[in-house]
C-alpha cells in the first residue's frame, strides 16, 4: 500500500523548516493528515508541540491551533510560525540582530568557553541575545530566538550539546558555515514559513498538565518513556533551551561538563506515572477528539493505552505505522535496539 503525503490544502506544511528535533513526527505527518481529514473539528490544541511540525500541519489544514510545550525553545518556535500570521525579519531587522550591543553581557562567553562554540562564536551570541530583547514586536521577537536557536543546532554535529568539543563532525556543510550565515538561513526559512491561515492560533509555554482549553480535537505527543533509552530533552537541548529562556529560573549543574541544567519534571519518567498523567489528560478532554501519537518500543503499551483510553471515550481506533526513526536517541545501544518501531496513533471520540 502506498503511504499518504502531503498534498493540496496542506502543501503550506511544506514549508516548514526541516528539523533533526528528538521525536518529531516531520515524516509521520502524511499518516497523522489522513486520520485527522477523517475526523470533524475545527480547532485542535496541541499539548506538547515540540519541533512545531504537527501544530503547523494543523494551521495548514486550515485549523484553529494552540500550540503548547514546556520547553520554551518549542515554544518560541510555535509563536514564530502557529501563531504569527504575518510578521517577518527584513534584512534592516537582520543587520540590527547581527550588529553589535555595548550593553551584551558575556554570559555565554564565560559560562560555555571552549564547550560548544568559538570565543568569536560566543560572543555574536550573546550579542544577539542582547539585540532580541530589545525587539519590541513578540512574533519578530520570536523568530529571531528561533532563527538563533536553530543556528547553534546546525553549528552542531547530531545537533544536540550533550557532549563538548568537536567530535562527530561528519563534514556536512552546515559545520562549515559560519553562525551568522547560519542565523540568516535559518531565519530566510522562518520567514517563508509564516503565513495566514485565516485563524486567530496562539502558542503557550506551560505544562501541559495545567492545560485547560477544550478544543475540538487535542493532539499528544508526550516523551516517550522506555527503560532502554532516555526521553531526556534538557540533557541534549540545554544549551538553547537556555537562549530561550535566558538561563532565568533553571538551576545549572556547574560541575557538570556540559553545563547543563536540571531537567523539568515530568511524570512521563517511568510507566506508573505516565498512566496516572495519561488517565488525568484523557479526563480533562471529555469534550474533544483526542489523537494520540506513540510508539511500540515504549511504556505503558498499546494495550494499556488503548483501555485506558476506552475508559473515557465510546469509540477508540488504533492505527498502526512502521516507522524508523532517523534521530537515534539510542545510539548508544544500537546493537541492542533497533529504530525500527511501529508508531500508534490512537483516536479517540
Amino acid at each position: 500500500m502506498q503511504a499518504p503525503s502531503l498534498t493540496q490544502d496542506s502543501d503550506d506544511a511544506r514549508k516548514y523548516p526541516p528539523t533533526r528535533f528528538m521525536g518529531s513526527k516531520e515524516k509521520l505527518l502524511p499518516h497523522i493528515k489522513q486520520v485527522a481529514q477523517a475526523l470533524e473539528f475545527h480547532s485542535v490544541g496541541d499539548l506538547f508541540s515540540g519541533s512545531g511540525v504537527v501544530a503547523y500541519l494543523f494551521k495548514s489544514m486550515g485549523k484553529q491551533v494552540f500550540a503548547n510545550d514546556h520547553m520554551a525553545m518549542s515554544a518560541a518556535f510555535a509563536k514564530a510560525m502557529i501563531e504569527n500570521s504575518t510578521r517577518t525579519l527584513d534584512e534592516k531587522d537582520l543587520n540590527q540582530l547581527l550588529g553589535g550591543n555595548s550593553q551584551a553581557n558575556s554570559f555565554v562567553q564565560e559560562t560555555f568557553r571552549g564547550l560548544y562554540f568559538s570565543q568569536e562564536e560566543n560572543q555574536l551570541i550573546d550579542c544577539v541575545r542582547a539585540n532580541i530583547k530589545i525587539i519590541r514586536n513578540p512574533h519578530k521577537r520570536a523568530i529571531a530566538m528561533s532563527a538563533l536557536i536553530r543556528a547553534c543546532i546546525k553549528k552542531r554535529a547530531r545537533g544536540v550539546f550533550s557532549y563538548t568539543g568537536n567530535r562527530y563532525d561528519d563534514g556536512r556543510q552546515d559545520l562549515r558555515l559560519t553562525l551568522e550565515e547560519q542565523i540568516r538561513n535559518a531565519a530566510k526559512l522562518i520567514n517563508q514559513a509564516v503565513f495566514d491561515n485565516g485563524q486567530s492560533n496562539r502558542s503557550r509555554c506551560g505544562d501541559a498538565m495545567t492545560w485547560r482549553i477544550q478544543p475540538d480535537l487535542v493532539y499528544l505527543d508526550p516523551p516517550y518513556y522506555s527503560p532502554l533509552s532516555d526521553n531526556e530533552y534538557v540533557r541534549r537541548y540545554h544549551f538553547v533551551e537556555g537562549l530561550a529562556r535566558d538561563w532565568e529560573g533553571v538551576d545549572i549543574q556547574w560541575h557538570t561538563k556540559t553545563r547543563k541544567f536540571k531537567s523539568y519534571d515530568t511524570p512521563f519518567r517511568n510507566q506508573h506515572r505516565a498512566l496516572k498523567a495519561f488517565d488525568v489528560l484523557f479526563g480533562r478532554m471529555s469534550s474533544s477528539i483526542v489523537l494520540l501519537s506513540y510508539s511500540s518500543n515504549s511504556l505503558p503499551t498499546r494495550d494499556q493505552l488503548a483501555s485506558l483510553l476506552a475508559e473515557h471515550k465510546k469509540c477508540v481506533e488504533v492505527v498502526e505505522i512502521d516507522h524508523r526513526y532517523s534521530f537515534a536517541n539510542q545510539g548508544h545501544k544500537k546493537d541492542s535496539i533497533r529504530n525500527g518501531v511501529k508508531e500508534y496513533l490512537f483516536v479517540g471520540y
